[in-house]
């Protein structure tokens, strides 16, 4: 099957190998761009949000590619994404593009259907094959994300403005193309080696970090959150990531299939603010803004789709949060209408406000 799928940051370089080790053609759609976000959001509901109409769009693009199958991950709960697949097959089906349209999701005890599409998706692919290919993508993940972690911490320090960004996408783009565990390796130590020769030793200047929460989708997804990492880089600030999507198929896809995930530490840490799952992010946002007020963090930034529900009550509690552990929270809410300039007044008057009070209260 020629596949695509949306794009969730650089997590196309995992699922492209997943998907080859898997014995399928990955076509990849293009990154987000504004031609993506028109084409989802003409023929989307007008009252779905922002993640939804750029999925679509990337659907699109890939279906006009070439792709003759999609791939799109399901869910339950109070949380929209669980509807998300179904409304986006209508639509593709109701303009008339013969593609075979793939669910991903946890059993909720039709496991017969589950095996039905388990079966779809590595068709007649030799056991040996699948268990390579699932290991060659899976250490690309951990990789990927070990690279992207390290040059969020670069990107502040570094001694020219944009060459973290630029090895950042070299080092990517060579780990699209590598197909051995021992190259996957030697790549990581040589990208780290680069990023460290970026920074500039000899700058004394006090780099302010901001933790970042919010929907999962809108965190990860540069196009989405109008390149919130490298916006606040570039301004002296170090991105500390809450969100992992090695972590988020950990325990919502293995543990929660064999019945091992628990809500459990999420809710100790959101104890005296939010009592259980409201669906989406919205637990974990509150959680990890607690969890973070303990750390040695300037100020946390909490990002999230207009009309996300979750992410709305979140909002309503985050404000209590910053007063009572004394932290700046900042709340950012995007959609199709988002001006980058009013994005960027905004970023920079928060960091204005964290570096003043770093300087009052070193």
């Amino acid at each position: 099957m020629k596949v695509t799928f949306p794009h969730l940051g650089n997590a196309y370089i995992f699922i492209e190998s997943l998907l080859q080790g898997f014995g399928h053609e990955p076509i990849t759609p293009p990154q987000g761009t504004k031609r993506t976000l028109e084409w989802g959001s003409r023929h989307s509901p007008e009252e779905t949000c922002l993640p939804f109409k750029t999925i679509l769009g990337n659907m699109l693009e890939g279906v006009d590619l070439g792709a003759n199958s999609v791939y799109m991950i399901g869910g339950w709960g109070p949380c929209r994404l669980g509807y998300y697949a179904e409304i986006q097959r209508i639509i593709l089906q109701d303009l008339g593009k013969e593609i075979e349209f793939i669910t991903l999701e946890v059993p909720q005890g039709n496991y017969h259907l589950a095996w039905q599409r388990l079966q779809k998706i590595v068709g007649s692919t030799e056991v040996k094959k699948l268990v390579q290919g699932c290991q060659l993508s899976w250490a690309k993940l951990k990789v990927l994300e070990d690279i992207e972690a390290l040059a969020l911490q670069v990107r502040p320090r570094e001694k020219e403005a944009g060459s973290t960004s630029r090895c950042l996408q070299r080092q990517l783009q060579r780990l699209r193309q590598v197909d051995t565990i021992r190259s996957i390796q030697e790549l990581k130590a040589q990208a780290e080696e680069e990023l460290h020769d970026l920074v500039d030793t000899s700058s004394r200047t006090e780099v302010v970090r901001i933790g970042i929460v919010g929907e999962i989708y809108t965190v990860i997804e540069p196009f989405v959150n109008l390149q919130l990492e490298e916006r606040l880089g570039y301004l002296g600030v170090e991105v500390v990531r809450t969100i992992s999507l090695k972590h988020w198929i950990e325990e919502h896809i293995f543990k929660n299939a064999l019945g091992l995930y628990s809500l459990r530490p999420l809710k100790r840490s959101a104890s005296g603010y939010l009592r259980g799952f409201v669906g989406g992010h919205g637990l974990e946002s509150v959680a990890h803004s607690v969890d973070l007020a303990q750390k040695d963090l300037a100020g946390i930034i909490h990002i999230f789709p207009l009309s996300c529900m979750p992410e709305i009550i979140a909002q309503g509690i985050l404000p209590q949060v910053s007063e009572d552990k004394n932290i700046p929270i900042l709340s950012l809410v995007v959609d199709e209408h988002a001006a980058e300039t009013g994005f960027q007044t905004r970023l920079e008057a928060f960091v204005d406000l964290l570096q003043r009070r770093m300087r009052i209260c070193p």
